[in-house]
């Protein structure tokens, strides 16, 4: 064992420490957050619009500052864009991470010299909690690589602004920089299947311990690194790789390819960054879920997702909030954002500690007839005949067909790109439907009083899903193909790679 691996040991066990003792009270570190909060912001632009002075609990909070998307809490955060001072935080943002809304275009969503740390902080205990608890920091001595965004930074009225992933990567602690790949040239190549290329190049050879990134970019460099060194195995190529770390999508319906990629199964840590925050992360190899960082300078509420579109949806801190509950995750966080709804769907899976699951996005469903369909039910209907069937799947987005053919009745159109296809496509997809129904009882009611028929399969061409990116001008990074869609856009755009 190095040194390194040596000295993380106990340095993982003090962290682990200190972690315990908000994590057993974490409803009083949530109370303590949003009074900090309110008290840092009270005389800020926003704060004097909404009275912070005048908030004592929760419950004072609720009646003053509505929940608000990018697009309503925009007219804040283009005065801070535009230079302006005390808007929503004190003083100005040390950093806006740039990225792309479906809705409002480019968002800015501001990094404060507060929240930064909380990034950084928040992935370093990830990775010692993981030591903590199974004993193992040999990767911590080999080459890490992380599979990110560029570093290169443009400038507003003198903030710093880039992707987040570009952005940690220049606050990655000193003790790790040596370890760290790919180079910083090879980072800020923008092009994604030309970075990649870099990326083989720089690592084929080089001892790789620990691999990160989004799931299905990993799988592209991956298949890459197979292709060059004459098809072997990721284990074959990178013998001492034993920890994959991921964020951004659900693992399940890329796990069985990666780790037929791999040829073994190696350990695994979900995080959930996002440029709003870093919310929560897996600290146990044993127990379901991801940890909610209660102590991170964020206050959370909580809105059940079958209420959201309310008039006045209630708003729950977290002592109130149930397991298996769908909620919308609303944000309050040290950077200044306020009733932020982030878009994200979580359900508590634990509340000693409390541990959630991503469930998917508040506007990625589908309920064109009523059903509302949401993407962990897709997901885990898909994926539950897939191992059954032993089927693998690479990819897949499902849309609404409501205007089929005349006479036809309609459906769930599927586009899925299968690594390995079912025998039977109908009878998969049949299952599929079946599954599905079991689910979701509103759209077992409308399968059931025919005013849907069962889903439609699609196969599509292999690299379909990476055409699509290509396309989009979204392949790499942080960017993530939607699994529903109420709209035909994607559904009408993978139509050209059908088999």
């Amino acid at each position: 064992m190095g040194i390194k691996a040596s000295l993380s040991k106990p340095l993982a066990a003090f962290v682990v420490r200190g972690i315990n003792k908000w994590k057993k009270n974490a409803v009083a570190a949530q109370e303590r957050t949003l009074a900090k909060l309110i008290e840092k912001a009270k005389h800020t632009a926003f704060g004097r619009d909404h009275d912070f002075a005048s908030i004592h609990k929760h419950a004072d909070f609720r009646v003053r500052v509505p929940i608000r998307d990018y697009e309503q809490l925009r007219p804040y955060i283009d005065r801070v864009v535009n230079g302006e001072r005390d808007v929503t935080w004190p003083g100005k943002p040390l950093y806006f991470a740039k990225t792309s809304g479906t809705t409002s275009g480019v968002k800015y969503i501001p990094i404060s010299k507060e929240s930064m740390p909380e990034h950084i902080k928040a992935a370093r205990n990830a990775l010692l909690t993981y030591i903590n608890e199974t004993g193992k920091a040999d990767f911590v001595n080999g080459k890490m690589i992380f599979l990110q965004g560029s570093p290169e930074m443009t400038e507003k009225h003198g903030i710093s602004v880039g992707r987040l992933s570009g952005i940690v990567a220049h606050h990655v602690p000193g003790y790790l920089q040596r370890n760290r790949l790919p180079s910083y040239q090879t980072n800020c190549i923008e092009d994604w299947e030309e970075k990649v290329d870099a990326i083989v190049k720089e690592t084929l050879h080089e001892d790789m311990t620990l691999i990160s990134g989004i799931p299905p970019w990993v799988q592209m460099y991956f298949d890459r690194l197979t292709a060059v060194s004459g098809g072997k195995p990721i284990k074959d190529i990178f013998p001492n790789f034993s920890l994959f770390v991921y964020g951004g999508v659900n693992f399940e319906p890329y796990r069985a390819k990666i780790e037929a990629s791999i040829g073994r199964r190696v350990d695994s840590i979900e995080t959930y960054p996002a440029s709003e925050g870093f919310i929560a992360y897996q600290d146990s190899q044993t127990e379901k879920g991801l940890l909610l960082l209660a102590d991170a300078g964020i206050f959370y509420e909580f809105i059940p997702a079958a209420n959201y579109y309310d008039e006045n949806p209630p708003r729950l801190s977290l002592a109130d909030v149930e397991l298996d509950v769908n909620y919308a995750l609303i944000l309050n966080t040290s950077a200044g954002l306020w009733g932020y709804s982030i878009g994200d769907t979580v359900k508590f899976v634990s509340k000693d500690p409390y541990r959630i699951v991503v469930t998917g996005r508040i506007k990625h469903f589908i309920s064109a007839f009523g059903e509302h369909v949401i993407g962990e039910e897709v997901e885990q209907a898909l994926l539950s005949v897939a191992a059954e069937e032993q089927v693998g799947i690479t990819e897949f987005t499902v849309a609404p067909q409501v205007n089929p053919p005349a006479g036809e009745l309609p459906y769930h159109e599927w586009f899925v790109e299968f690594s390995v296809p079912p025998a039977n496509p109908e009878a998969f997809a049949k299952k599929v439907d079946e599954a599905l129904q079991k689910k979701n009882i509103y759209y077992f009611d409308l399968i059931d009083g025919r005013i849907l028929r069962p889903l439609v399969m699609r196969s599509l061409a292999k690299d379909a899903f990476v055409g699509y990116m290509k396309q989009e001008g979204k392949l790499g990074g942080q960017n993530k193909v939607p699994r529903l869609s109420n709209d035909r856009k994607i559904a009408d755009a993978l139509s050209g790679w059908m088999l």
